[in-house]
């Protein structure tokens, strides 16, 4: 079963296949199956050329595991990620040549 724990899009830069993105998609994901659970953040960059371009492209895509074990979804487990989940998606974001701006969201985080 896959869920996205957190959702939420921000202002974000690259150029990526000679287009220029201005938004990123981030994700927390849990994905458990067979007794196993494994976490994923992810980062999409998109161009949002205006405020209600919301089509997300995923070529300028990557994602980085960072949790895998036997066991099942935990809060207590997923509050903890959340407090390193910026730094996370922001290393996920410069393998793609670009930046998060977590100053300024594009829409509300969706908690799952």
């Amino acid at each position: 079963m896959v869920i996205d724990v957190y959702a939420q899009y921000f202002a974000g830069e690259c150029v990526y296949n000679e287009v220029e993105r201005r938004g990123a998609s981030v994700k927390l994901t849990s994905d458990s199956e067979g007794g196993q659970i494994r976490y994923t953040v992810s980062v999409s960059f998109f161009p949002h050329r205006d405020p209600d371009d919301f089509a997300v492209s995923y070529d300028a895509y990557a994602e980085k595991e960072i949790y895998h074990n036997k066991g099942r979804r935990s809060k207590k487990r997923e509050a903890a990620m959340m407090e390193t989940f910026r730094a996370e998606a922001d290393a996920v974001a410069a393998e793609l040549g670009g930046t998060i701006d977590w100053e300024q969201p594009l829409i509300e985080a969706r908690w799952g």
